[in-house]
């Protein structure tokens, strides 16, 4: 979902048709932005009509209060089962991509336009599925799991993206080719799961935290839906997608926080996920040195001005979401690795 795969050749497809044309790409990209809006207006304009759910009562902060007070086996399938369709195809799109069209294009593969139908057409459903069932996931998995999903594929992406920007301002951590591979092979996958995932576990609610977190979910299904053509790795878009959880973080914390200032977190949202755009996302850009100096120094100087009013004894916010990320990357690091060396020893016993 972000970076190409090295384990995929750049030549033109075999499989290539009249969708191979640039044309189709941008058409593919800059179409799945506006049906992402679209809907997302959707969902605001007839989000009023799910009150009439009846909720349990708010039980605090890690509590998620959009489900329904009476759940019903039907309900339960309902959201499950919708959920189980849209990802056991996704999985299998990107399987048959991997292992039978493998090239990247210009424009479209076939394939692409079968992922862009079938996400196009999971989102009608549960926008539907709200008003007629209304439960999603949450009815049955924690807040953590659906937070922690998005977590980790951000934290995959900073993995994943080491050796082409960096990990520290432009530095790369020596991290081993076949943990990269393995990470960048695999990568569609764990996306995949985290992006649908995601977006099952919400009901199609209208609050401030949700419409942006379905606009960000939607992008993501767009990106998702472009594997092995141009546009899944170009180098803006990608970012695009990492940056925009700044401003879904910032906006569910003041959403949260309902703008008492003693218990507001989303500095810790904002310039946290902003210091990791300095630190890192930067550098996959391409941009001249003079133009990361100046955003480097343009954040610097805002981040003290914020804390000089907010207290410089709460300056520690900043480091807490990147210290986490790049600590977790570090991890995964570790994970992927001790699986691709287990897999290899599996793989020379069975030849012995």
């Amino acid at each position: 979902m972000s970076a190409s795969q090295s384990t995929l050749t750049s030549t033109p497809s075999k499989h290539s048709t009249g969708l191979a044309e640039p044309r189709w790409g941008n058409l593919a990209l800059f179409g799945g932005i506006a049906f992402s809006a679209l809907f997302t207006f959707i969902i605001w304009a007839f989000g009023d009509r799910l009150t009439a759910f009846v909720k349990p009562p708010d039980q605090g902060p890690f509590w998620y209060y959009w489900q329904l007070a009476s759940p019903t086996t039907f309900t339960r399938l309902v959201a499950w089962g919708s959920y189980a369709v849209h990802q056991l195809i996704a999985w299998g799109l990107i399987y048959y991509a991997q292992t039978r069209v493998k090239t990247y294009t210009r424009g479209l593969h076939p394939v692409n336009v079968a992922a862009l139908g079938l996400n196009a057409t999971m989102i009608i459903w549960h926008v539907i599925q709200s008003h007629l069932t209304y439960d999603g996931l949450a009815q049955d998995v924690s807040i953590f799991t659906s937070q922690g999903s998005v977590i980790l594929m951000l934290v995959w992406i900073i993995l994943m993206e080491n050796n082409r920007r960096g990990m520290f301002f432009g530095k790369r951590v020596p991290i081993g080719k076949r943990i990269i591979d393995a990470a960048k092979r695999y990568h569609g996958y764990a996306f995949s799961w985290a992006v649908i995932y995601t977006f099952w576990y919400h009901p199609a609610e209208n609050t401030q935290g949700h419409l942006i977190g379905f606009f960000y979910m939607f992008l993501l299904m767009v990106q998702s839906s472009l594997f092995l053509t141009r546009m899944h790795v170009n180098r803006w878009w990608m970012v695009t997608q990492e940056v925009t959880v700044l401003a879904h973080g910032a906006l569910v914390a003041v959403q949260q926080a309902g703008g008492d200032p003693k218990t507001a977190t989303w500095p810790m949202f904002f310039f946290g996920f902003a210091a990791i755009l300095v630190v890192t996302q930067l550098y996959g850009l391409g941009l001249k040195r003079w133009i990361i100096l100046a955003v480097t120094a343009a954040f610097v100087v805002f981040t003290f001005a914020f804390y000089a009013g907010r207290g410089l004894g709460k300056l520690d916010e900043v480091i807490r979401i990147p210290a986490i990320e790049y600590l977790a990357a570090l991890l995964l690091a570790g994970i992927i690795g001790a699986v691709v060396g287990i897999r290899g020893l599996l793989t020379r016993r069975a030849r012995t």
